[in-house]
Order: C-alpha cells, then sequence, then structure tokens
C-alpha cells in the first residue's frame, strides 16, 4: 500500500504567491509588461544583428545569441506564471513540470557558457588584436555558439532525468512561480542524496568552470588595458567590454543567490523574488544595457529608425 501512494502524484499544485488579489494583479500588469519590452527588446537585438552590416562581428553574433537564449527562458516562465496569479494557484502534470525545467535548465545553462565565450571574445580582442580576425573566424564563432547549446541540452537532459526519478510521495503544493529544482527537491520524499550528488558534479562544468573563465579572461583584459599609454584607447577598450561585465554580474549574482549561497537565513519570498530577477528581470534589461552602453548597436538602430521615417514620409 505504501509502494503504491508514493507513484500516484500525476500532477503539482503551484501556489505562486499567497498575496491578495490587489498585489497580484499589480504583479501581473508589472510581469506582462516585462516580458512584452524582453520579447521585443531581444528580438530587435537580433533583427539588428541580422541586418545591420555594421554588426556582422563576432561579439555581436553572440550577443544575438544570448537574445534568443532570453526569449526562450521568458516564454518558457513568464505564460504560466502569468495564468498562475492570475488564478492564485494551478495545476501542471508531472510531464509538463519535467518539460518546464528542462527549457529552463537548457537556456540557463546556454547562457552561463554563453557569457564564458563572450569573455573570451573579449580577452581575444583585447590581449591578442593582431591575431583576433584569424582566431574568432565565423567558422569559429558558429562552433563556439553551437557547442554552447549542444552542452545545455546535454547537461540539462542529464538533470531532468535524474530529478524525473525521484519520488514524490507526500504533498505536491510546489509553492513557487514555477517548476525549478529546489522546490522540486523538497517536496521529494526519496532520491534528494542522488540529485544533490549530481548537481554538484554538473556545478563544475556550468558554473565553477565558467565563472574561471570569466575570472581569469577579465583579469587578463584588465591588466592589458591598464598597460595602455593612451588615456582614450584604456576608456575605449574598457567600453567594448563594460555591458557584457554587467550583464555577467546581474546574471551570476542573482543565479548564485538562489543555488550556492547558503539560504537558511533566506525567507521562501526572498528566494522566490530573487527567481523573478533572473527569469523576468535579468532577459529584459540585457537588450537595455548593451544598447545602451554600446555605439554600434545605437548607430544601426538610429539607421533603421531613419530609413522607416523616410519611407513614412514618401507613403
Amino acid at each position: 500500500m505504501q509502494e503504491k501512494n508514493m507513484t500516484t502524484v500525476t500532477e503539482f499544485f503551484i501556489v505562486a504567491s499567497q498575496s491578495s488579489r490587489y498585489i497580484r494583479i499589480n504583479l501581473i500588469c508589472l510581469i506582462l509588461m516585462i516580458y512584452c519590452g524582453t520579447i521585443c527588446g531581444n528580438l530587435l537585438i537580433i533583427t539588428l544583428v541580422s541586418t545591420s552590416k555594421n554588426l556582422h562581428a563576432p561579439m555581436y553574433f553572440f550577443i544575438s545569441q544570448l537574445s534568443i537564449t532570453d526569449i526562450f527562458l521568458t516564454s518558457n516562465i513568464v505564460p504560466n506564471m502569468l495564468h498562475i496569479l492570475l488564478n492564485n494557484g494551478g495545476t501542471i502534470t508531472v510531464i509538463s513540470c519535467m518539460t518546464q525545467l528542462y527549457v529552463f535548465g537548457t537556456t540557463e545553462a546556454s547562457e552561463c557558457l554563453l557569457l564564458t565565450v563572450m569573455s573570451y571574445d573579449r580577452y581575444v580582442a583585447i590581449c591578442n588584436p593582431l591575431l583576433y580576425s584569424s582566431i574568432m573566424t565565423k567558422t569559429c564563432c558558429v562552433i563556439l555558439a553551437a557547442m554552447c547549446w549542444v552542452l545545455s541540452f546535454f547537461f540539462s537532459f542529464i538533470e531532468t532525468l535524474f530529478i524525473s526519478n525521484l519520488t514524490f510521495c507526500g504533498p505536491n503544493i510546489i509553492d513557487h512561480f514555477f517548476c525549478d529544482l529546489v522546490p522540486l527537491m523538497k517536496i521529494a520524499c526519496s532520491g534528494v542524496y542522488t540529485m544533490e550528488l549530481v548537481n554538484y558534479i554538473l556545478s563544475f562544468p556550468l558554473l565553477l568552470s565558467p565563472i574561471t573563465i570569466i575570472i581569469i579572461s577579465y583579469t587578463n583584459i584588465i591588466v592589458t588595458i591598464l598597460r595602455f599609454q593612451s588615456r582614450i584607447s584604456r576608456q575605449k577598450a574598457f567600453s567594448t567590454c563594460s555591458s557584457h561585465l554587467i550583464v555577467v554580474i546581474i546574471f551570476y549574482v542573482t543565479l548564485l543567490s538562489v543555488y550556492i549561497f547558503p539560504t537558511g537565513g533566506q525567507t521562501l519570498n526572498t528566494s522566490k523574488l530573487l527567481s523573478l530577477l533572473y527569469t523576468v528581470f535579468t532577459p529584459f534589461i540585457n537588450p537595455i544595457i548593451y544598447s545602451l552602453r554600446n555605439k554600434e548597436i545605437k548607430k544601426s538602430l538610429q539607421e533603421i529608425f531613419n530609413k522607416y521615417c523616410i519611407c513614412c514620409y514618401i507613403l
């Protein structure tokens, strides 16, 4: 009878928020506006990189790949989140939950790896400028981006495979905005130790190694820039990598706050709020950072705007 009860969970109930209806409606409006801005902003980046000749460079190619990742991430989480908030909770089947977790894991892993590749791109551009065009060729960029996606699919599949084998025999209530790793492990009644071991192993290729490469790359970048004789050259070099560095800091601070740093003194609401930052806010702010701090993107945007104005004037 006990074995039968341990296999009867076929769906989860996601609580999301236990706040009043007024707060939930305001939260829905805010998330919906951010979601629309995220889709429009990232689609704009992809369009600019694809159509503008000024942006046919490795750095902008990786930025467009990051925008694709952000679109998949928010589209996987936000629509169902809005539905759950609107109805003050909602059910999701185990299969749908695992699918959402898999897509979420893939996009998060790909963003980690893409940010790492982008730091290497900035390292080559600043520390080895004469060899940049021969190292970061179009073929090399495509291969690096493809490797990021393939590795993300693979590692996320391993993680989802193990967590789908957890036994859920108790309450099937997920007090979170979506199907995430930590809330699922909290309601599992067996297999948690194995899952924790898998997460520990996967943290090396997905988190620790990327962070190490980024730190080493930017250490060399800063040392190289400080050696420049001209102040203008130093400012120009810093400006080319400042946007990426800001995105890296925002992404990893929120990610590490949820998954790595001790959460003993962290309330559940704080953890849920942090999860909103890296699933909703970060994909929204990324294209804004790259647009406002990159002269080439602003120039391409201005050219498209001028062409649109001319076409409207002629019509």
